[in-house]
């Protein structure tokens, strides 16, 4: 079993190695096989809604809690430009499971901050699993206070 998918994703799994396995071998040969992707694409689409539409409630839950669901960098390298990460409280330390800084939406200037747990152990120990510490909540805040002196929206990932 692929461990990106949980044991309700299986045939979408399965369905979408058929499609790439049929892409690697149109590739390789001259068969032209485009209407059989087609038709194994729109049935990945019609399975997902069908399964995505009866999950029950603890199977929502983990996929809420998903280890290869992105977190706020992740977000913030896709969404943003130019993000430049703050640290610091300003009184006491950093803390490493809020990120926050400066960045760019469409050209305009915004504050982006976030909770961020880490992937691996180490890095999920160094961002205490995504708690905030005090200095994490004092660090939030003089990020917004910064932004309301310079007249900068805020988004916030939570």
């Amino acid at each position: 079993m692929n461990p990106n998918y949980l044991d309700f994703e299986q045939p979408i799994a399965d369905l979408e190695a058929k499609i790439e396995e049929l892409r690697m071998v149109g590739n390789d040969t001259d068969i032209n096989i485009a209407d059989e992707i087609s038709r194994l694409r729109k049935k990945s689409v019609s399975l997902t809604e069908s399964i995505f539409a009866q999950l029950q409630a603890w199977d929502i839950t983990r996929l809420a809690r998903h280890p290869r669901r992105p977190y706020t960098l992740d977000y913030i390298e896709q969404i943003f430009d130019d993000f430049d990460e703050l640290h610091g409280d300003r009184r006491y330390a950093d803390d490493p499971a809020i990120v926050g800084g400066t960045a760019r939406l469409d050209g305009r200037p915004v504050m982006v901050i976030g909770h961020q747990k880490g992937r691996e152990i180490k890095d999920k120990v160094r961002r205490n699993f995504g708690m905030p510490r005090p200095e994490g909540y004092r660090k939030a805040l003089r990020l917004m206070e910064m932004a309301e002196r310079f007249r900068m929206p805020i988004l916030t990932f939570i």
